[in-house]
Protein backbone atom coordinates (compact mmCIF):
# COMPACT_ATOMS: atom_id res chain seq x y z
CA UNK A 1 0.00 0.00 0.00
CA UNK A 2 1.07 3.58 -0.52
CA UNK A 3 1.74 5.91 2.41
CA UNK A 4 2.17 9.68 2.53
CA UNK A 5 4.95 10.78 4.84
CA UNK A 6 4.72 14.47 5.68
CA UNK A 7 7.55 16.01 7.69
CA UNK A 8 7.29 19.50 9.19
CA UNK A 9 10.53 21.46 9.48
CA UNK A 10 11.59 23.14 12.71
CA UNK A 11 11.85 26.92 12.43
CA UNK A 12 15.35 27.94 11.38
CA UNK A 13 16.36 24.41 10.41
CA UNK A 14 17.79 25.17 6.95
CA UNK A 15 21.39 24.61 8.02
CA UNK A 16 20.48 21.24 9.56
CA UNK A 17 18.49 20.32 6.46
CA UNK A 18 21.45 21.06 4.22
CA UNK A 19 23.76 19.04 6.46
CA UNK A 20 21.45 15.99 6.52
CA UNK A 21 20.27 16.29 2.90
CA UNK A 22 22.74 13.87 1.32
CA UNK A 23 21.88 11.10 3.80
CA UNK A 24 18.15 11.81 3.48
CA UNK A 25 18.30 11.66 -0.33
CA UNK A 26 20.30 8.42 -0.20
CA UNK A 27 17.50 6.76 1.79
CA UNK A 28 14.80 8.07 -0.54
CA UNK A 29 16.87 6.91 -3.52
CA UNK A 30 16.71 3.34 -2.19
CA UNK A 31 12.90 3.53 -2.36
CA UNK A 32 13.18 4.87 -5.91
CA UNK A 33 15.62 2.14 -6.96
CA UNK A 34 13.27 -0.49 -5.53
CA UNK A 35 10.37 0.94 -7.58
CA UNK A 36 8.49 1.94 -4.41
CA UNK A 37 8.71 5.74 -4.66
CA UNK A 38 5.82 7.69 -6.20
CA UNK A 39 7.11 11.19 -5.42
CA UNK A 40 9.23 13.12 -2.97
CA UNK A 41 10.17 16.73 -2.43
CA UNK A 42 10.24 19.73 -0.12
CA UNK A 43 7.72 22.49 0.55
CA UNK A 44 9.52 25.84 0.10
CA UNK A 45 8.57 28.63 2.48
CA UNK A 46 8.21 31.02 -0.47
CA UNK A 47 6.23 30.53 -3.66
CA UNK A 48 9.33 29.80 -5.72
CA UNK A 49 11.30 26.81 -6.96
CA UNK A 50 14.51 28.53 -5.74
CA UNK A 51 13.89 29.39 -2.06
CA UNK A 52 17.57 30.23 -1.40
CA UNK A 53 18.12 31.16 2.24
CA UNK A 54 14.42 31.29 3.15
CA UNK A 55 14.29 27.54 3.54
CA UNK A 56 11.45 25.07 3.70
CA UNK A 57 8.39 24.29 5.78
CA UNK A 58 8.65 20.53 5.35
CA UNK A 59 8.64 17.65 2.87
CA UNK A 60 6.33 15.07 1.34
CA UNK A 61 7.20 11.50 0.39
CA UNK A 62 4.70 9.08 -1.11
CA UNK A 63 5.99 5.53 -1.28
CA UNK A 64 4.96 1.90 -1.01
CA UNK A 65 5.45 0.04 2.25
CA UNK A 66 4.21 -3.34 3.49
CA UNK A 67 2.24 -1.74 6.34
CA UNK A 68 1.57 1.49 8.18
CA UNK A 69 3.92 0.31 10.91
CA UNK A 70 6.71 -0.22 8.36
CA UNK A 71 6.16 3.26 6.91
CA UNK A 72 6.23 4.81 10.39
CA UNK A 73 9.39 2.90 11.28
CA UNK A 74 11.09 4.04 8.07
CA UNK A 75 10.09 7.66 8.64
CA UNK A 76 11.21 7.64 12.28
CA UNK A 77 14.80 6.87 11.29
CA UNK A 78 15.10 9.46 8.54
CA UNK A 79 18.16 11.71 8.87
CA UNK A 80 15.86 14.75 8.98
CA UNK A 81 14.18 13.29 12.08
CA UNK A 82 17.46 12.24 13.69
CA UNK A 83 19.02 15.68 13.11
CA UNK A 84 15.99 17.62 14.39
CA UNK A 85 15.03 19.11 11.02
CA UNK A 86 11.59 17.48 11.07
CA UNK A 87 9.84 18.28 14.34
CA UNK A 88 6.64 16.50 13.38
CA UNK A 89 6.07 13.56 11.02
CA UNK A 90 2.67 12.34 9.92
CA UNK A 91 2.34 8.99 8.13
CA UNK A 92 -0.99 8.17 6.52
CA UNK A 93 -2.29 5.61 4.05
CA UNK A 94 -2.57 7.08 0.55
CA UNK A 95 -4.67 6.02 -2.43
CA UNK A 96 -3.30 7.29 -5.74
CA UNK A 97 -6.14 8.19 -8.08
CA UNK A 98 -4.20 10.10 -10.73
CA UNK A 99 -2.09 9.83 -12.79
Amino acid sequence: MLYAISGTDAPGSLRGRLTARESHLARVSVLRDQGRLVLAGPHPLLDTSEPADTGFSGSLIVAEFASLEDAKAWASTDPYVESGVWIDVQVRPFIQVMP
